[in-house]
């Protein structure tokens, strides 16, 4: 089954709180390093096409009005 972007996020945070620890022998941090690779490139794809979503979405009189929409926990100025 596909992880959605929430199950990937939730497991990137899991993943950089055990490195940021640093209790992990060298080369299991190599390996769940890659891993958070791999789901860090597939988050910021999921997030690419929901953007060209929205935009699709909000486009009015053949003009493209991009708007700014920020993840949870996120502030945009």
């Amino acid at each position: 089954m596909e992880m959605n972007f929430e199950d990937k996020l939730a497991e990137l945070e899991i993943i950089v709180e055990k490195l940021e620890k640093g209790q992990l022998p060298l080369d299991e941090s190599l390996e769940i390093f890659e891993h958070a690779i791999t789901l860090s490139r597939e988050c910021n794809h999921m997030l690419k096409n929901a953007k060209q979503k929205v935009e699709k979405l909000i486009e009015k009189d053949n003009s493209l009005k991009s708007e700014e929409f920020a993840l949870p926990n996120e502030n945009v100025e």
